[in-house]
C-alpha cells in the first residue's frame, strides 16, 4: 500500500465533510476557536485528495460512512457548519479568516503568526499600540504573546487593554496600515470596538505559571480598583466550586471523562467534592478509579486539561447555557 501522507487535520476535515451539517456542527462545538479555524482551512482545501486516500480515512474512522463529494461546495458547507456550531455573530469573523485567510493583511495577519513572533514585532512599540494589537488577537494567542513581552511592560499593557473603550475607525485603519506595510498589504477594518475589561480578563485567564497573579499584583500599584473589576470577570478552575448544581451537571455532559480525571489531579478539594457530588455513584467511582490508576503526570498536562474544561465552561456561559457565579444577577 502506498504511504499515507495526509496530516491529522486533513483526515479530520475529510471525516467532518463526510458528516451532515448538524453532526459536524456538534463536533465543532467541542473544539477551541483555533482548532475550528485549522479544521475549516483544511476543509476548504481537501478537494484534490486522491479517492483512495479518502476511502482509507473513512475506513479508519467509520466503516459504514458513505464517501462524499469533497470537491463541490466546500466553502458553502464550511460556512453552514460554522454558523450552526457558533452562531451567526461568532462565526462571521471566523468564516472570513478561514475562507480568505490566505489573503489576510494588516492586523489580521498577526492572528496567523506565532505568539513569540507577534511579541517581537510589537515589543518596541508604545504600550498603547501593544494593547490595541493584543486586543485584536484571540485571548489565548494574546496571553502567549504577553508572556514574551518584558515584565515591566505587561501590567501597563493589561491596564490599557482593560481601559480601552474603542478607538476611532481612522486611527485603527492607520495602525492597520502600519502593520500592513510589514506584510506588503493593506485593508480597511470593519470594526473599532476592541479592548475593555472582558478582553483583559480573558487574556489573563489564559496566562499560566502564576503570571496572571503577578500581573494583577503589578496592576494594583497602577490602578487598584481596576484589579477588582478585572477579577470579577475572570473565571479560573477553582471557581467551578461556585457554580450551582444544575450548571455543573450541564458542564459534565460536555467534558470528556479522561480530561476531567486529569484536570482534577491539581484541583482544590472543594472542586473535586462539587463535581463528584453531581455525578452518579457509578460515574463517581469510575472517575476516582481513573484518577488513582494514573501514574505521575506533568503539571503542564494538568493545566492544559483544566484550560480545555474552562474553555467549554466559558463557551457555555457566553451562549447562555449556564451562568457563572461572578455574573449572577441579584433579585430583590
Amino acid at each position: 500500500m502506498a504511504e499515507f501522507a495526509l496530516s491529522g487535520v486533513q483526515r479530520a476535515a475529510i471525516v467532518l465533510l463526510s458528516l451532515g451539517e448538524q453532526q459536524a456542527a456538534e463536533v465543532l462545538k467541542h473544539l477551541s476557536a483555533k482548532e475550528v479555524q485549522k479544521l475549516g482551512m483544511a476543509m476548504t482545501s481537501v478537494g484534490n485528495v486522491a479517492p483512495e486516500d479518502i476511502e482509507q480515512v473513512i475506513d479508519e474512522f467509520i466503516a459504514t460512512l458513505e464517501r462524499p463529494n469533497l470537491a463541490a461546495g466546500a466553502d458553502e458547507y464550511v460556512r453552514a457548519v460554522l454558523v450552526q456550531a457558533l452562531g451567526e455573530d461568532r462565526a462571521s469573523g471566523l468564516i472570513d479568516r478561514i475562507l480568505m485567510g490566505r489573503n489576510t493583511t494588516g492586523l489580521d495577519t498577526l492572528k496567523w503568526m506565532e505568539p513569540r513572533a507577534v511579541a517581537e514585532l510589537v515589543r518596541n512599540e508604545h504600550p498603547q499600540i501593544i494593547a490595541i494589537v493584543l486586543s485584536h488577537l484571540d485571548p489565548d494567542q494574546a496571553a502567549e504573546a504577553l508572556k514574551f513581552l518584558p515584565e515591566r511592560t505587561r501590567a501597563d499593557v493589561v491596564v490599557r487593554i482593560a481601559t480601552l473603550d474603542g478607538i476611532p475607525p481612522h486611527a485603527l485603519n492607520e495602525l492597520n496600515d502600519v502593520m500592513a506595510k510589514q506584510f506588503a498589504g493593506n485593508q480597511n477594518l470593519k470594526s473599532s470596538t476592541i479592548g475593555g475589561l472582558k478582553v483583559a480578563a480573558n487574556i489573563l485567564n489564559f496566562m499560566d505559571g502564576g503570571l496572571d497573579e503577578k500581573i494583577l499584583e503589578a496592576i494594583t500599584q497602577i490602578d487598584e480598583p481596576l484589579v477588582g473589576k478585572i477579577r470579577d470577570l475572570m473565571f479560573v478552575f477553582d471557581n467551578l466550586a461556585e457554580l450551582d448544581d444544575r450548571a455543573i451537571q450541564t458542564v459534565l455532559r460536555e467534558v470528556p471523562a479522561d480530561k476531567l480525571a486529569l484536570a482534577l489531579r491539581g484541583a482544590d478539594q472543594k472542586v473535586k467534592d462539587k463535581i463528584i457530588g453531581n455525578m452518579s455513584q457509578r460515574a463517581a467511582e469510575m472517575l476516582v478509579e481513573d484518577m488513582e490508576a494514573r501514574g505521575p503526570v506533568r503539571l503542564a498536562e494538568v493545566e492544559a486539561a483544566q484550560k480545555e474544561i474552562l474553555a467549554i465552561v466559558r463557551k457555555m456561559a457566553d451562549e447562555g447555557t449556564i451562568q457563572l457565579a461572578a455574573k449572577a444577577e441579584v433579585f430583590v
